[in-house]
C-alpha cells in the first residue's frame, strides 16, 4: 500500500513516522504547503518521496490530510475523485452540509471511503450506537493551557460557549474533536460546545456528556500537548495512526 500526506506538521509528521515501521506500507509520499517542512520530514523517513498533491494521486492508495480545513476544501473532492480513501483530521471543514454531502455523494460514487478518526477524544464509539437509538444532549467542554490558544490569560476563561458549529468556525485549529462528536451523533447545531483557557492546567481536557434512550454517558480524557505543537493533543496523533493501522488491518475492533 502506497500513503500519501498532505500536511507535514505535527501530526503529519507523527503519521509518517509511524507510517514508516508499517510493513504493508511501501511508499510514503508527502506534500505541505510550505515545501521546506515536506522536504524535512523526508529526511527523517526511509521511504518517503516528496511531490505535489497531483502528481502523487495515481501513486497512493490512502491520501491522509492533516493540514486544515482549507486543505480539505482544496483537496478532498479530487482526492475522492481519483478514487483514492481519504483520512480527514481537519473535520471541522465538514460542517457545511452542502460540502459533506457532496464529499459522500463522490465517495460512493467512486467507491472509496472517508474516514475521520476520533481525534483527542474518547467515547465516539458509544455515540454512534446511542445516536441509533436516540440522544437528546450532548456537551462538550473542552479545556486547554493558554498557549494552546497562542494568548496569555491570567485567570480561567471561557472563551466560547454555543453550538458546534459556531465553534469549529471560531477555532479551526483548537475543536475537531466537536466536528467528530457531531457528525457520530446530534450534528452541529445541536451538540453543545465550551472550550475554555485554563492557565493552571497543564493537560488539555475534553469531557463529553450525553443522555437519551440508551442511558447516560460521561467521559472525560486529560491529554498531553503534542510536543510539536502545544495546540493539538498527542492523542490526535495517536488516532490518525490508530486510523491507518485499522484500514490495513482485517481484524475491525469496535464500530
Amino acid at each position: 500500500m502506497n500513503l500519501g500526506i498532505i500536511g507535514c506538521g505535527a501530526i503529519g509528521t507523527d503519521l509518517a513516522l509511524a507510517a514508516d515501521k508499517i510493513k504493508e506500507i511501501e511508499k510514503i509520499y508527502l506534500y505541505d504547503i510550505k515545501e521546506n517542512a515536506s522536504k524535512d520530514l523526508c529526511k527523517k523517513i526511509t521511504k518517503s518521496e516528496v511531490k505535489k498533491v497531483k502528481d502523487f494521486l495515481p501513486l497512493v492508495d490512502v491520501v491522509f490530510e492533516g493540514a486544515s480545513q482549507k486543505a480539505v476544501k482544496d483537496y478532498a473532492e479530487e482526492v475522492l475523485n481519483a478514487g483514492k480513501n481519504l483520512i480527514i483530521m481537519s473535520v471541522g471543514s465538514l460542517f457545511k452540509d452542502s460540502f459533506r454531502k457532496k464529499l459522500q455523494n463522490k465517495a460512493r460514487e467512486k467507491k472509496c471511503k472517508i474516514y475521520i478518526p476520533s481525534g483527542a477524544i474518547c467515547g465516539i464509539d458509544g455515540i454512534l450506537s446511542a445516536s441509533i437509538g436516540g440522544i437528546d444532549e450532548v456537551t462538550l467542554v473542552t479545556t486547554k493551557p493558554p498557549e494552546s490558544f497562542g494568548k496569555n490569560y491570567s485567570i480561567r476563561t471561557v472563551l466560547f460557549k454555543g453550538n458546534a458549529k459556531d465553534a469549529v468556525k471560531k477555532f479551526p485549529t483548537n475543536i475537531n474533536v466537536a466536528a467528530s462528536l457531531s457528525l457520530a451523533g446530534m450534528g452541529f447545531n445541536l451538540t453543545q460546545v465550551q472550550i475554555v483557557a485554563d492557565p493552571v492546567v497543564s493537560r488539555i481536557s475534553h469531557k463529553i456528556l450525553a443522555h437519551g434512550k440508551f442511558g447516560r454517558l460521561r467521559v472525560e480524557l486529560e491529554n498531553m500537548p503534542n510536543p510539536n505543537n502545544p495546540g493539538s493533543s498527542y492523542m490526535a496523533s495517536l488516532s490518525a495512526i490508530a486510523t491507518l493501522k485499522k484500514i490495513i488491518d482485517p481484524i475491525q475492533i469496535g464500530i
